[in-house]
C-alpha cells in the first residue's frame, strides 16, 4: 500500500511517496514560493529528479503538480493515482481534541479552522493542503497526524501556566508543547534500539534544530515539555527567543513605542541564535565564525547549551532520574560539539558521554560503557510516523504507540 505524506506550509508543499510495504520511500519533493513568483516544484525519485518552474497560484495548483510529477512517465513513481492508497498531513496545532491522529471529515476540519488562532502560521495552509488533496481525488481517505497531541498526556501541574484559570477555561491558555510526532518516534525508537520496556523508562528527547524542544517522557507518555503555547517558549532557537520574561515585552514596546504584536515578532523571527549573534540562524555558520574567534558567535553557542543543559537537569528531576538522553534533528544528529557540550559535567546524574562515540552522525549510543544513562543518538522520522498512522486508520488496525 503507498501513501502519500503532506506538510503544507504557507508557501510550500512537502511530500513524500511511501511504499508501506518495507516502508520504502518511493519519492519526495518540495512545491516551493506557492502564490510569489519564481513558483516551481522539485521531486527526486532514486536519482531521477524532477523539476518544473510555472506559476503556482494556490495549494490546489500545488496538488496537481504534485500529482502530475508522481506520474510522469520518465522521472516518476507511479503509473496512475490509483496506486495511492491515501494522503497523511502533517497539522500543527489540534489543541486539547485531538489526543491522537485521526481521519479527516467536516468536523475535524471544523476543529482545525477553530485553532487557528492557536496555529496562525500553520493551521491555516494544514488545512488548505487537506481541501486541495480532497478537490483533487474526492473519496481518497485523509488522516491529520497533529504535533500536539504526543504532548496531550502531560498533567495540569505541567501544562497550566501560573495565570487566572479563568484564561484556560475560556481562551485555552497553556502549554501544548510541539515537535511532538518526532519526540514520539524518538522516545519509541530508543527504546527499539536498546531493547528496553516501556514501563519504568525515563526518556529525556532533545529535538535541536533550527526549531528546538525537549521533551520528558515516562512509560512511554509525554509528561512535559519545553515549547509552550506556542513554539516561541523554551530553549533558544535559531529566530526565536525561548524563555523570555513577559515584562521585557512590555518594556521594548514601551520603550521602543511598539506594538506587543510588533515585539512578538521579534521574538520570533528576529531573536534566539541570529539575535544573540549577529551572523546566522544556522549553527553551522555560526559554528564557523566561532571557530575564527567571533565572540558574539562563541555567546550564542554557550547561550544555546545553557539553556538546553537547564532543561535537561530539569526533566531529570521531574521523571525521578534518567535512563536515557536522546538527541535528534539537524542539530542534535549532526553537531557533534554541541552535543558535547551540552553534555560536559552531567556525572553526577550518571550520565558520560565518549568523544570518539560522540563523532557519529547516524544513529548510536555515544555515552561511556560504564555510564548509567544511555546517550544516544537517533535520526528523527516524522514522515514514517504520519506513515504508520494513516495506515493503521484507513486499515481500521491499532495505533502502535
Amino acid at each position: 500500500m503507498k501513501i502519500l505524506i503532506l506538510n503544507a506550509g504557507s508557501s510550500s508543499l512537502k511530500y513524500q511517496l511511501m511504499d508501506m510495504d518495507g516502508e520504502k520511500i518511493l519519492a519526495k519533493g518540495i512545491v516551493d514560493r506557492i502564490g510569489i513568483p519564481g513558483s516551481a516544484i522539485k521531486q527526486t525519485v532514486g536519482d531521477q529528479v524532477y523539476t518544473l518552474s510555472e506559476p503556482i497560484p494556490k495549494h490546489t495548483d500545488a496538488i496537481r503538480l504534485m500529482l502530475k510529477a508522481l506520474m510522469d512517465p520518465e522521472k516518476g513513481a507511479i503509473q496512475n493515482l490509483d496506486e495511492i492508497a491515501a494522503f497523511g498531513h502533517r497539522v500543527l496545532h489540534g489543541g486539547e481534541k485531538f489526543t491522537g491522529s485521526i481521519l479527516v471529515t467536516d468536523e475535524v476540519k471544523a476543529t482545525i479552522r477553530e485553532y487557528f488562532p492557536l496555529g496562525p502560521l500553520h493551521n491555516p495552509p494544514n488545512l488548505m493542503g487537506i481541501e486541495a488533496c480532497q478537490e483533487a481525488m474526492p473519496g481518497m481517505p485523509n488522516v491529520a497526524v497533529f504535533d500536539t497531541s504526543f504532548h496531550q498526556t502531560m498533567p495540569k501541574k505541567a501544562f497550566l501556566y501560573g495565570i487566572p484559570q479563568d484564561y484556560y477555561k475560556r481562551l485555552q491558555i497553556r502549554r501544548y508543547g510541539f515537535h511532538g510526532t518526532s519526540h514520539r518516534y524518538v522516545s519509541k525508537r530508543v527504546r527499539e534500539f536498546l531493547d528496553m520496556p516501556r514501563d519504568g523508562s525515563r526518556i529525556i528527547t532533545c529535538h535541536l534544530g533550527n526549531g528546538s524542544s525537549l521533551a520528558a517522557v515516562k512509560d512511554g507518555k509525554c509528561v512535559d515539555t519545553s515549547m509552550g503555547l506556542t513554539p516561541l517558549e523554551g530553549v533558544i532557537m535559531g529566530t526565536r527567543s525561548g524563555n523570555l520574561d513577559p515584562a521585557v515585552v512590555q518594556f521594548i514596546a514601551n520603550s521602543d513605542n511598539m506594538t506587543v504584536d510588533e515585539v512578538i515578532n521579534i521574538c520570533n523571527k528576529k531573536s534566539g541564535l541570529i539575535g544573540i549573534s549577529g551572523i546566522s540562524s544556522d549553527m553551522r555558520d555560526i559554528d564557523a565564525a566561532a571557530e575564527k574567534g567571533d565572540e558574539n558567535a562563541i555567546l550564542a553557542q554557550e547561550m544555546l547549551v545553557h539553556s538546553i543543559r537547564k532543561y535537561i537537569g530539569a526533566y531529570a528531576a521531574v521523571l525521578g532520574g534518567v535512563d536515557v538522553i536522546v538527541f535528534t534533528a539537524g542539530i542534535g544528529e549532526n553537531n557533534t560539539d554541541i552535543r558535547l557540550q551540552i553534555m560536559e559535567g552531567f556525572e553526577y546524574l550518571g550520565a558520560k558521554i565518549d568523544p570518539e562515540k560522540n563523532k557519529t552522525r547516524s544513529e548510536a549510543v555515544v555515552s561511556t560503557d560504564d555510564s548509567k544513562v544511555k546517550i544516544c543518538v537517533i535520526p528523527t522520522n516524522e514522515e514514517l510516523v504520519i506513515a504508520r498512522d494513516t495506515l493503521a486508520i484507513v486499515t481500521g488496525k491499532e495505533i502502535s504507540d
